[in-house]
């Protein structure tokens, strides 16, 4: 389960890219905007902030994340899975931040979304793309290694697209897009800072499998190579991050 205490650790460094994503969105008055895996809420409200006539509305999976958010005129959350929602109604923006990539299929999620957009909407999203950085390797080596009885059937290929591959998708369906990458260098505080930020996301199903103290022993095996794999400098950790961006017109 999504722990929101522990997927804020980081908020500032996680909310940069959102804030990157958005300032591409050229809409000027949209009617509707939808934030599709929304997490607490705190970036919708960025949203609302942004187009303040807008009907904004926010959605994601983890009751826990919407039992955080925030409420606001024209703003509204809900329950809800990426792969099941419908609007109801055409889209003028749909935003999506650091969420498809734990959604099998999701290009043809975002298909359906660019069919929902009114004409001239937008649609937006950004997904980590360091699969192959050692945060993610190191973990799936132990996966298929020491923890494979337990944990070996959740290793998953790289589940995103580079920037071409979604670029060839959504402009085959007819969107003017502007598809990008950009790796961040994060310095991040304290002891064991890697190990802290994938405990909130990518480590994420593997812990919610084990027990107590299985849990413990695998962090401690994931923080040894951690530790090896980006050293702690005096001025922090180095942590460098790929990230996917996408913003596409109808």
């Amino acid at each position: 389960m999504w722990d929101p205490a522990v997927y804020g650790r980081y908020a500032d460094e996680r909310a940069r890219p959102f804030f990157e994503l958005v300032a591409r969105i050229a809409a000027e008055r949209p009617g509707y905007v939808v934030d599709a895996g929304c997490g607490t809420g705190e970036l919708t409200a960025a949203l609302a902030r942004r187009w303040p006539e807008a009907f904004v509305h926010g959605f994601d999976s983890s009751p826990a994340m919407i039992g955080r958010a925030p409420a606001g005129d024209r703003l509204t959350f809900s329950v809800d899975d990426v792969t099941r929602w419908r609007p109801g109604r055409s889209v003028d923006v749909i935003v999506s931040n650091a969420v498809l990539q734990w959604v099998p299929g999701h290009r043809e999620v975002l298909a359906r979304w660019a069919a929902e957009l009114a004409p001239g909407g937008w649609l937006a999203f950004q997904v980590p793309g360091n699969f192959d950085a050692p945060s993610h390797a190191l973990v799936r080596e132990l996966c298929l290694g020491a923890w494979r009885d337990r944990l070996g059937d959740l290793v998953r290929p790289a589940p995103v697209d580079d920037p071409a591959g979604y670029l060839d998708l959504l402009a085959g369906l007819g969107c003017r897009v502007d598809a990008w990458e950009t790796t961040y260098l994060h310095v991040l505080p304290g002891d064991d800072a890697v190990l802290s930020w994938i405990t909130g996301t990518a480590l994420r199903p593997m812990l919610d499998r084990l027990e107590p103290g299985e849990a413990a022993d695998f962090l401690a095996d994931c923080g040894a190579l951690l530790r090896e794999a980006y050293p702690r400098r005096s001025y922090g950790t180095v942590f460098p991050f790929r990230r996917v961006f996408v913003v596409a017109r109808r």
